[in-house]
């Protein structure tokens, strides 16, 4: 029998109460306190509206990742449904009103990384391959000193994750979206649905362009803006992608690579692959 509101929020207070009593029998007890820290947002908050928790918020507390958020990792039903990272977010955000669904990507991998860093330390290994003699080497990067992005272009309004660019080929003045975890979700779904279906070709660039997009000329019909992303000047397309990516706030998730093979020293992206929350201790 599906729960009523009443029962869904009512649990909720009870868990949260559960949780308050466990964490000061701790403290009482054992002399032992969950570590809370403060995350800066890479949005400073300035791209919510004043109805959102996170309006004019330059940071949020999180409390550190516990062997309770190792077992929402190791839940196959939320790995199979895709939200595993929105539930590990829920579970040790201090503020529960935060829907991560609702974050910029930006910010939600800010808050991810200092989660990954309370739980496990800042040392994370990638494989990345050495562009000039292809080499595949094991890197170690400091994940707490990678900088931050701040957002430093304004929104058409403020309060609002909205911001214009005017293409260079068709000179459309485009007002676009950075996306949210609500969008990438959707984004991975559909692209699974469409594979399940037997349609092969990849859509990456033309469905995030149909997702950031919000108008085009004014013009904010659905099917109108679908038709225009996928016959756009690519010129028009490369433009807008490359001013959305470097101007999108988050972490720059990059470094420095030094080929222990052939000596070439070279930049790599830092990809937040399956081994980021289980790392080889």
């Amino acid at each position: 029998m599906p729960e009523t509101r009443e029962e869904i929020f009512g649990a909720k207070s009870t868990r949260d109460a559960v949780n308050r009593a466990a964490a000061e029998s701790l403290k009482k007890d054992l002399d032992f306190e969950i570590p809370v820290e403060s995350v800066p947002l890479p949005s400073a908050g300035s791209v919510y509206p004043q109805n959102h928790p996170l309006h004019g918020r330059t940071s949020i507390e999180i409390k550190a990742m516990t062997a309770r958020e190792e077992d929402i990792l190791m839940s196959r039903a939320l790995i199979k449904q895709g939200t595993v990272i929105t539930h590990l977010l829920k579970s040790c955000m201090i503020d529960k009103n935060v829907d991560p669904d609702d974050m910029l990507m930006g910010d939600r991998n800010a808050v991810m990384i200092a989660i990954r860093i309370t739980g496990y330390g800042p040392e994370y290994h990638v494989e990345a391959n050495c562009p000039d003699c292809s080499e595949r080497n094991k890197i170690p990067f400091n994940l707490a000193s990678m900088p931050i992005k701040r957002l430093d272009i304004n929104p058409v309004e403020p309060g609002a994750n909205l911001f214009s660019f005017k293409l260079p080929v068709t000179g459309k003045l485009v007002n676009f979206s950075f996306m949210t975890g609500a969008d990438d979700k959707e984004i991975s779904t559909t692209q699974e649905r469409m594979k399940k279906q037997g349609f092969q070709a990849d859509t990456a660039v033309t469905s995030r362009l149909q997702f950031a997009i919000q108008s085009i000329d004014g013009k904010d019909d659905r099917s109108l803006i679908s038709h225009f992303v996928r016959n756009m000047p690519a010129r028009d397309s490369l433009a807008l992608r490359q001013f959305i990516d470097k101007n999108e706030p988050g972490v720059d998730m990059k470094g420095w690579m030094e080929c222990p093979v052939c000596g070439e020293h070279s930049q790599v992206p830092i990809a937040l692959g399956a081994s980021f929350f289980w790392p080889q201790l």
